[in-house]
Formats: structure tokens, C-alpha cells, sequence
């Protein structure tokens, strides 16, 4: 994406002077940072950045300045990204899925955290990888699922082992000599507390029953951004229960924690704006940027409604809000916003729509078909 040399004070400094036909997709660096340190000063542990959310060199560079000081990376090519804009910072490989050729280029670039859900991907890795290197033990987690409602959508669909078959892991995790740990993810987007809970009370039950101490938990991802106004991410309600239990399940034998924001951390350090295409007679609106584009996730995580329309001029549109009908600019019916999004009633041809907290799977995720999907990046002082 084509990046803006210019530090606008604000995005809508931008809009009103430039007038830019295409998306334009607002960094906000001292955001980022901020957003960062609330995490290193929150989680009672080891905080990683889950690099698929956004892998822009300047999102890492940004986070290193900030403090993190370990990745979360789910294949060679974000492996060598991180080698090359963070040398020294910890690498953990928890995509539990591998061929042998990237297991080999891992090994190439020095990692020595790896996950497993499946005695086939365990029996790869421990053929594959010494259990210690020269600098250190290699830890294998082993990543385990349960039933837990209360996400945008369920990584146990694909990934993780039942307790019994996670406990069987782990016991063969220590008998090659690796350093065995555990892993988890309770969702994406995952608004409860409870959540992280019932999964570090089943990560001790695993742990006792493999008849195994672990050296770390890495309590995941899912960590929420704030997407619905009226509810900011509850994180130092999370950080604090996460804390509590695991003092409470493990008691002395407490291992030491790691967690892997890719959302929670981002999200809100990037602002969309788009452009109204055209206006129906009966409402519908057509955007510069749809599904295909920085709002891919936005039919699978559900509407956002931090969004406000701002005029060609700069000025607030502030009519009553009208329930619409919002599709993308490709000739595809199935390019549609999730929902009926309240817009102004006095929107016009030519406003900008503009979404807040689209940091995470925008870019990352986005496709050109049928031209569309490009962005401008900008920088910005701030968000408003």
C-alpha cells in the first residue's frame, strides 16, 4: 500500500484538503505504542504480538519501540520478517500445522517455542528438532481446546487437542526432553473474563494429569478491540482474572505466562475512511471499499459501529440515523457490510464513511478483485 509522506494531524485534516478518491487506511503511531504499554503494564507476563492481525513493518517497528519484545508468527515469511526488523526478540511458532520445509527454515532462523495439537504434528517435530540448542531448551506447548461460548468465532474448529489426548501430549512432550508447556486460545474478540478462567482451571486439571509441571502458559490471543461504542474492552478485567486464577489453580507450582494479542493490540491504532460511490433513491449506499477489501472480517466478526460521515469539507454530518443497505464497489452482490449500518439521514454522494478501529485483518486480509481493494496509508497525529 502506498504511504503518505506527511503527518496529518488528523484524519480529517486529510479528507478535507485531499479529497482521496481511493480508501484511506490512518496509522496512529503514539496509539499503538499507548495500546502496547497498557498491555506490558497490565498482563502478568510475557506479551507477544500475533503478527498475522498486521503485519506492517511499521506496526512491528512501532511495537518494538514500545517494549514488546516477543512475536507470535505462523510461518516462514513472517519468521523472516521478524529476523529482520526485530533480530533478537523471542519467536514463537504456533501455527500447530507445519510441513517439514517450514519446520526446516524455522530451525534455520533459531526458534525454540513450537505448539502441537495432534500426535502426527508431535511425532514431525520431535524427529525434526533437537529438544536444545546451543542458547537454550526448546519448548514444545501443547494447545488444547473446551466448549467456552463467548467469542466472535471459535478457534477450537480447527485447532486443539481434547484434555485427555492434550494430557497424553504433554507427558510425551517431557519424555523426548522438550520443555512442555501449554497453550490456549478462548476466541476471537472474547468479551468475557470467564472465558480465560475456565481454560487456565483446565489447563491445571491437564497439567495434573499428565503428572507434569509446566515451565509457561501462553493464555492466547482473543483479547478484544473496541468495535461497539458504548463498550471498550474490559482488558484490566482480564489481565486481573487471568492473574487471580492462575495463582488459584496452580498455587506454588504457578508457571510463568505468556499471551499473544494480535487484535487487542492494533485494532485501534488504525482508522478506515471511505468514500459514498453513489445513493440509491431507497437508501442503499455503495463504498470505495467493501468486503473484499480493509472490511474482509466484517461478515464474520459481526457490524462495527464506531463510525461516524464526514462531509467533503471536514464538517459532521449530523442528521438522525438511518438504517441502510451498505455494499462495497465490486460487481459482486455478495460484497456487502454485515447488517443494516446507521448512517445520517443527510449522507450525500461524496461523503466520507469513516470506521474506527480497523487496524486488525484489514490490510492483511484484503484481495483486489475486480480492481478494488488497494488503500493509501497515512499517518496521523491522532484519530479525530
Amino acid at each position: 500500500m502506498g504511504l503518505s509522506k506527511t503527518i496529518w494531524s488528523s484524519p480529517t485534516e486529510l479528507l478535507r484538503s485531499q479529497a482521496p478518491e481511493q480508501p484511506v487506511l490512518f496509522f496512529a503511531p503514539t496509539v499503538l505504542q499507548a495500546t502496547a504499554r497498557r498491555f506490558i503494564a497490565g498482563f502478568p507476563g510475557l506479551v507477544t504480538y500475533a503478527l498475522k492481525a498486521n503485519p506492517d513493518e511499521m506496526v512491528i517497528q512501532n511495537l518494538v519501540a514500545a517494549g514488546i519484545r516477543g512475536f507470535d508468527v505462523a510461518s516462514p515469511a513472517e519468521i523472516a520478517l521478524c529476523r529482520r526488523l526485530a533480530p533478537t526478540a523471542a519467536l514463537h511458532y504456533n501455527n500447530p500445522v507445519r510441513a517439514r520445509s517450514e519446520i526446516a527454515a524455522a530451525l534455520a532462523a533459531g526458534v525454540r517455542s513450537w505448539s502441537v495439537d495432534s500426535r502426527s504434528e508431535l511425532a514431525k517435530l520431535v524427529g525434526m528438532v533437537p529438544a536444545a540448542t546451543a542458547q537454550a531448551p526448546v519448548e514444545i506447548a501443547v494447545r488444547y481446546k473446551l466448549p467456552v461460548a463467548g467469542a466472535a468465532y471459535d478457534f477450537g474448529a480447527k485447532f486443539g487437542a481434547e484434555p485427555a489426548l492434550a494430557a497424553e501430549l504433554l507427558r510425551a512432550v517431557a519424555a523426548a526432553g522438550f520443555t512442555a508447556s501449554l497453550t490456549f486460545h478462548p476466541g476471537t474478540q472474547c468479551t468475557d473474563p470467564a472465558a480465560w478462567e475456565t481454560y487456565i482451571r483446565a489447563g491445571a486439571q491437564i497439567a495434573a494429569l499428565a503428572g507434569v509441571g509446566i515451565a509457561r502458559l501462553n493464555v492466547g490471543g482473543g483479547f478484544p478491540s473496541h468495535r461497539v461504542a458504548d463498550a471498550p474492552p474490559p482488558l484490566e478485567q482480564i489481565f486481573a482474572r487471568i492473574a487471580a486464577t492462575v495463582g488459584d489453580a496452580f498455587g506454588a507450582d504457578a508457571p510463568q505466562l505468556v499471551c499473544e494479542p494480535g487484535r487487542g493490540l492494533v485494532a485501534d491504532a488504525f482508522t478506515l475512511a471511505t468514500r459514498v460511490r453513489a445513493l440509491r433513491e431507497g437508501g442503499d449506499v455503495f463504498l470505495n471499499d467493501g468486503t473484499y477489501g480493509a472490511l474482509s472480517e466484517l461478515p464474520i466478526t459481526g457490524p462495527v459501529d464506531r463510525i461516524e460521515v464526514v462531509a467533503p469539507d471536514g464538517s459532521r454530518r449530523t442528521g438522525a440515523p438511518v438504517a441502510r443497505r451498505v455494499f462495497g464497489p465490486t460487481c459482486d452482490s455478495v460484497d456487502r457490510l454485515p447488517g443494516t449500518p446507521a448512517l445520517p439521514e443527510d449522507l450525500a454522494e461524496g461523503d466520507f464513511v469513516v470506521f474506527h478501529g480497523m487496524g486488525a485483518y484489514s490490510t492483511a486480509t484484503a484481495t483486489r478483485f475486480n480492481g478494488y481493494g488497494a488503500v493509501v496509508q497515512a499517518t496521523t497525529l491522532g484519530l479525530r
